[in-house]
């Protein structure tokens, strides 16, 4: 089961969608994440062992980069395209977690 994080920036309703197809899905406002900066999110996530899904693609695009100058590694990171429909989003996102387990996913950014 892959253990998921959704910075404020994701619908939540992506998280219960996620849940009913059995991950373990946690989502900033649930965890009273709500105004953090990208990077806390990034770290919470890695301390938790869980991708980040985000639509944040520049600053996590960013971020990841910098922890790879430093050697750095975080838990992994989706950056998906932001959609006015949450279902094609989720449709969106399933087969590109679908390419590793939780483990190979440690330093992957994928887009979706």
């Amino acid at each position: 089961m892959l253990r998921l994080y959704l910075d404020e920036d994701v619908d939540v309703l992506l998280a219960k969608l996620f849940a009913l197809r059995g991950f373990d899905c946690a989502f900033a406002a649930e965890q009273g994440h709500l105004g953090w900066m990208d990077a806390q999110h990034l770290e919470w996530a890695t301390a938790t062992r869980r991708i980040v899904i985000t639509h944040n693609r520049v600053d996590f695009e960013a971020l990841a980069r910098q922890l790879w100058s430093q050697s750095k590694h975080h838990a992994g990171i989706v950056l998906a395209v932001r959609r006015a429909n949450t279902h094609e989003l989720m449709r969106r996102v399933l087969p590109v977690l679908a390419h590793y387990d939780q483990v190979d996913w440690q330093n992957v950014v994928m887009y979706a």
